[in-house]
């Protein structure tokens, strides 16, 4: 059972900054594709972000331009840097390969609130 671990989160006014932490125990990080997810309340959880093994990215529109995910192998972490962010990006986020590994492989996640 991999073991994630989200920290970063925290309240930022509109327009602030964010760098958001997740640690993976699995040994095999380096190889899957990992992924930020988030789930503001009354909503579905929703993908934000994602980066295959070798470093390429691909994000959700409503992200572009804002947020950066990168990864760091060797430390099995994988990051994800949000700036101008808005009271929308309001959500608890999480970290997980994507595909997930499943419902019991989620994190307590990391809550981000955007508020004047």
């Amino acid at each position: 059972q991999v073991q994630l671990v989200e920290s970063g989160g925290g309240l930022v006014p509109p327009g602030g900054s964010l760098r958001l932490s997740c640690a993976a125990s699995t040994k095999w990080f380096s190889i899957y594709t990992m992924a930020w997810y988030r789930q503001a309340p009354g909503k579905q959880r929703e993908l934000v972000a994602q980066t295959k093994g070798d470093g390429t990215t691909d994000y959700a529109e409503f992200v572009k331009g804002r947020f950066t995910i990168s990864r760091d192998n060797a430390k099995r972490t994988v990051y994800l840097q949000m700036n101008s962010l808005k009271p929308d990006d309001t959500a608890v986020y999480y970290c997980n390969r994507w595909p997930d590994w499943g419902p019991t492989s989620w994190g307590q996640g990391t809550q981000v609130t955007v508020s004047s």
